[in-house]
């Protein structure tokens, strides 16, 4: 490849990821606001009246998301990567909207289990076509880029409890907004998103079954798919209930709870992956294994982030551990696809990605709906994180188990 072809296809690259960031942030800005916005959405709805209520609301999404995320894999590795990304957010962008004019209970937990259909196909797409432009030694900094946009909408949805109290405007507003802000900038991204360029192994097509067969007779894919899920089980605990822990504890205003448990955090994760990323790139042309050091280097900061978070006993040392938190997950999420890549075959990827989700988030649903049980069972927070530090140490022996395979094509 001619210095000018290289230069073109590495302009292509990082377009894809540019234009891919702003998609990441919808993805996790509708997910977001709901938790900044709790204590609105359940006085406006009356019959949502206990927090495994309110778990179940927050589940529901997880357990359809997490069981369709194979499909939408699976999918993504069959088809055009472009396509299965820009359907995705044209119709969850529609359930958002949707969700703006819910009235019950039940109401809600359809709109969210119909975004958990539409949001499934898009993250292994969107880190599946990442990864077919990005082949050299750029690889953990492009999905740190894309993981921005994920750590940006979950910024801007903290702040989504200012909105929600706001009487001129309130929570329907807000999914109102971005509900149609999905769906207009789905319209550019058919012309401007480039289609996937041709991969290694588009001869090799399996069926489902051969899919499943060869990533699970993949010991380091099970493995990876363990590290992935653990982490998690915290991960989904902070995003899903921090505002309404530090709401309590703290007796902070819905606002400002929502803003102190999502900004700093993400903040940190964003200075995580950015750090993660450039570190694990360099580290890789080393040794192999440099991506699994710099994601089991993030994971050791979860065990004294957990603990603290646990037992804070003012805002500030939770947030100080809240942040601790936040770069150690950012240097985990850049890590893990990029690690897919060192341990399986192109055009399993996409289908691998969504395997991982649906183990960690369908996990990710029963911690939700647990932490809720015990919380209305009155366990104390300091047990509860103790608990998921402990899960954080055993991660790190698991993925430092993992091995890289030498003759994966990139």
């Amino acid at each position: 490849m001619s210095n000018a072809s290289a230069k073109s296809s590495l302009r292509t690259a990082w377009l894809v990821v540019a234009l891919l960031v702003p998609v990441a942030l919808l993805n996790y800005l509708d997910r977001q606001m709901l938790a900044a916005m709790k204590l609105s959405m359940v006085t406006d709805i009356a019959d949502i009246s206990t927090k495994a209520h309110w778990g179940i609301v927050l589940g529901s999404f997880k357990w359809v998301y997490a069981v369709l995320s194979p499909v939408g894999g699976y999918l993504a590795d069959r088809l055009n990567r472009k396509w299965v990304i820009i359907s995705s957010l044209f119709v969850w962008s529609a359930v958002t909207w949707a969700t703006a004019h819910v009235s019950s209970f039940n109401q809600l937990v359809a709109t969210r289990a119909l975004m958990g259909v539409s949001e499934a196909f898009y993250i292994p797409a969107a880190l599946a076509l990442i990864t077919d432009f990005h082949v050299g030694q750029t690889r953990s900094k492009a999905v740190g880029f894309h993981q921005m946009g994920i750590y940006a909408g979950i910024i801007i949805g903290g702040f989504a409890g200012y909105v929600a109290e706001n009487p001129n405007l309130g929570w329907r507003f807000a999914f109102n907004l971005c509900g149609i802000a999905g769906i207009l900038y789905a319209v550019p991204l058919m012309f401007l998103l480039p289609p996937p360029p041709p991969r290694a192994d588009d001869h090799v097509l399996s069926s489902p079954l051969q899919s499943l067969r060869e990533l699970f007779s993949n010991f380091d894919y099970i493995l990876l798919v363990l590290y992935f899920t653990l982490p998690a089980l915290a991960g989904w605990v902070v995003k899903d209930w921090m505002p309404d822990i530090l709401r309590e504890k703290f007796d902070l205003g819905q606002g400002a709870a929502g803003v102190s448990a999502v900004l700093y955090v993400q903040l940190a994760s964003l200075v995580g992956v950015g750090i993660g990323g450039w570190l694990a790139d360099r580290w890789v042309k080393k040794t192999n294994r440099g991506r699994i050091y710099v994601s089991a280097i993030g994971m050791s900061f979860f065990l004294p982030a957990l603990f603290g978070v646990g037992n804070a006993t003012t805002l500030a040392v939770a947030i100080g551990f809240l942040v601790l938190f936040g770069l150690g997950w950012g240097f985990f999420d850049c890590n893990n696809m990029p690690i897919l890549c060192q341990i399986t075959r192109p055009h399993l990827r996409a289908t691998g990605y969504g395997i991982m989700n649906l183990v960690s988030i369908s996990c990710g649903g029963f911690a939700d709906l647990g932490f809720g049980a015990l919380r209305d069972r009155q366990v104390p927070l300091n047990v509860i994180f103790g608990a998921f530090a402990g899960v954080a140490g055993l991660s790190i022996l698991i993925v430092l188990l993992i091995r890289p395979r030498e003759n994966i094509s990139t």
